[in-house]
């Protein structure tokens, strides 16, 4: 049974505590780069879905997971325009609490809060329903925000390396497991395709 809590607008930025349930009582997250391939939380169910008014993009310094503060790497952001397939994690409302303080963590660290995290409609290609999922969006407002070229972005992914290893593994590791849901997206595969030999 979900909870009482008042419904939210359908891109709705959220405060860190905020309930997210769906009407079914499940929390719906979107992953569209690392959380593909690594959720790192239980989830019951996970749907290829689509995502309208953003896109993926290679938007935002990384100098903890990626990179260092001397040799920045870069993360994917949802960035404003376009749409972005990716997929959405079911996980039970009894889980959601735990499991929203765990991405908070991830995907929000002090020392690197470069996501806002909002509340976005997307839909679920396998059934056609539209749901309400937590997304990480690019903060355009942080200084870690950038918008550079495709050779700029594949220099940066090239040289950087932090906590969470080589940026290059994370480009790639992204790439192979949307071409294995089917999903061809232009502007990795041509940052990928301009990576120096490893």
């Amino acid at each position: 049974m979900p909870d009482a809590t008042p419904l939210l607008s359908a891109d709705t930025l959220l405060p860190p505590a905020a309930p997210e349930l769906e009407a079914d009582g499940h929390l719906y997250v979107f992953g569209y780069g690392s959380l593909i391939w690594k959720p790192g939380f239980p989830y019951t169910e996970m749907h290829p879905a689509l995502l309208r008014g953003w896109h993926r993009r290679f938007c935002l310094w990384s100098r903890l997971y990626r990179g260092t503060p001397e040799a920045p790497g870069l993360v994917l952001g949802l960035d404003r325009g376009g749409a972005c397939r990716g997929v959405a994690f079911r996980v039970p409302g009894a889980a959601a609490e735990a499991v929203l303080a765990y991405l908070q963590e991830r995907e929000m660290p002090t020392a690197e809060a470069v996501y806002e995290r909002r509340l976005l409609p997307v839909r679920l290609l396998d059934s056609g329903r539209e749901v309400r999922a937590v997304a990480f969006v690019a903060n355009r407002r942080h200084p870690s925000y950038c918008r550079l070229c495709p050779q700029a972005a594949a220099a940066a992914i090239a040289r950087g390396v932090g906590q969470a290893g080589p940026n290059r593994d994370y480009l790639l590791n992204t790439v192979a497991h949307l071409r294995a849901m089917g999903v061809r997206d232009a502007g990795l595969d041509r940052v990928a395709a301009l990576l120096p030999p490893a």
